[in-house]
């Protein structure tokens, strides 16, 4: 048995992410507190819940809004060869159920054994890739060695992996699981996901209600660590088809528990983020939401291993730069300090960026012709590192010739106008306190006005929590 387990351990959660979703699937399916304490009795009750929802699911007629041909779609997407989902597969119930019911079996006592292949408990029955999620297209003739029949797998890691859908969140194409430092948030996103899948296979997925991406239910369960239990998360997403299968991995820092700490508790930041939400809401022309703010919002805490995703620093740089936006004052300064508080708290970073912020906008309001000229003329350069540097001693110079103070010097420049590491970041930074600096002295830069009805439906949605359930109301949106 594998160095983990004992004469009385019947499932062992791996470092296998997709086998450890499942894992944690069958503990809340089971309702115990770990895998490990999942007994032979939870096994067998698991089991037989699978086999009773897998037959729904591959007997149920091919109705778009059927609940349990929803769940068909789900299946098809993790195990598209399996006897559950083959386009071949008996449409008899007492014809199809021996095949599942084989899925799960016990092995047969005295038969030969091998390691089972995810977590090394003695295993007699041997699986493909039909029956397992995530392996080679149907192109890979040959994904074993010759002479091998299958991989090995123990009959807790079979039950895990088609308890997997339960505790992963689930569409009707792909799976996304979660890895964590801590249990805690494990178990918290399978329990969550559990939830759902219920829902999904009594209503469907059109009507269930169910929100619009896994991140904000990660964030919650961080969240619920608290911010003294530094914690970074993975989100594993994937899709198993025979034609074009794809893994896309996203994660969090460690810090992002105590980020979150620091701005539900403080009511700048939280203002901040809820104004976030609400940008990032998308709705028809009926006023429906199309996109969720809440769940656009936390994907921005969720950095992609191809570096292909967006970072909240540079969304809340674009709200704030855009110049057809006119924000409060208090509201701009409520994005500007959940800025700063992201720097600090997530990327380390501490900044004083007043000096330099002040000459920027002591040339915009006194260096010559219109101030809302001088402002294009800076937001034209903010990001890069050579042309900042270059109005920053044109405005050195101008405020010089005109006798003004100036309130930095070339040193506070430095780590601005360099290309180092987090210089990006500071110049987002410097962006937007320039143009706070410009709102609070009243320098006309912006030829619309706040809308006082726009404040006042703002105002009505801006306090409410950050990271709600995601069947909030509607102004939190739903995919």
């Amino acid at each position: 048995m594998s160095p983990l387990a004992t004469d009385s351990t019947w499932l062992i959660a791996t470092s296998h992410p997709i086998q450890r979703a499942g894992a944690w699937a069958v503990a809340v399916l089971a309702g115990r507190t770990t895998p490990q304490d999942v007994t032979h009795a939870d096994l067998d009750a698991v089991a037989a819940r699978l086999v009773e929802d897998v037959m729904a699911a591959a007997l149920a007629p091919k109705d778009p809004d059927s609940a349990a041909y929803g769940w068909w779609k789900v299946l098809l997407a993790l195990y598209p060869n399996s006897k559950a989902t083959h386009n071949k597969r008996p449409r008899d119930h007492a014809a199809l159920l021996p095949e599942i019911l084989a899925l799960f079996v016990p092995d047969a006592p005295g038969s030969p054994a091998w390691p089972c292949t995810f977590c090394g408990v003695p295993a007699a029955v041997l699986w493909t890739k039909k029956n397992l999620p995530l392996y080679d297209t149907d192109k890979m003739l040959n994904t074993l060695p010759p002479g091998v029949a299958g991989w090995p797998i123990c009959r807790g890691c079979r039950i895990a992996a088609w308890a997997l859908p339960y505790g992963a969140w689930v569409t009707t194409g792909s799976a996304t699981v979660l890895s964590c430092e801590q249990d805690a948030a494990e178990r918290e996103f399978s329990a969550r996901n559990v939830l759902r899948a219920e829902r999904v296979m009594q209503l469907g997925f059109g009507k269930a209600g169910t929100g619009a991406r896994p991140e904000p239910v990660v964030l919650r369960a961080l969240k619920a660590l608290g911010p003294d239990l530094p914690a970074a998360a993975t989100l594993w997403s994937f899709k198993n088809d025979n034609q074009h299968p794809w893994l896309r991995v996203t994660q969090t820092r460690r810090a992002v528990p105590r980020f979150l700490a620091t701005v539900e508790g403080n009511a700048e930041p939280r203002r901040g983020w809820r104004l976030l939400e609400l940008a990032l809401t998308r709705r028809d022309k009926a006023g429906r939401p199309v996109t969720s703010g809440p769940a656009e919002a936390a994907r921005l805490l969720f950095e992609a291993e191809d570096g292909r995703s967006r970072s909240l620093p540079a969304q809340l740089h674009q709200l704030l730069d855009k110049p057809e936006k006119s924000w409060s004052l208090r509201n701009r300064a409520a994005l500007t300090r959940l800025a700063f508080i992201y720097a600090e708290e997530i990327l380390g970073m501490n900044p004083d960026l007043k000096p330099v912020a002040t000459v920027i906008a002591d040339w915009i309001e006194h260096g010559g012709g219109a101030p809302r000229g001088r402002l294009a003329e800076y937001r034209n350069v903010a990001l890069s590192d050579y042309k900042l540097g270059a109005l920053l001693m044109q405005a050195h110079f101008r405020l010089t010739f005109d006798g003004r103070a100036v309130a930095a010097t070339p040193e506070d420049w430095r780590p601005l106008i360099q290309q180092r590491p987090r210089a990006w970041e500071q110049r987002m930074l410097l962006s937007a306190t320039v143009l706070q600096l410009l709102q609070e002295r009243g320098v006309a830069v912006n030829e619309r006005p706040v809308d006082p009805d726009d404040e006042a439906r703002t105002e009505l949605l801006v306090e409410r929590p950050i990271l709600g359930d995601e069947d909030d109301d509607d102004d939190r949106g739903a995919a």
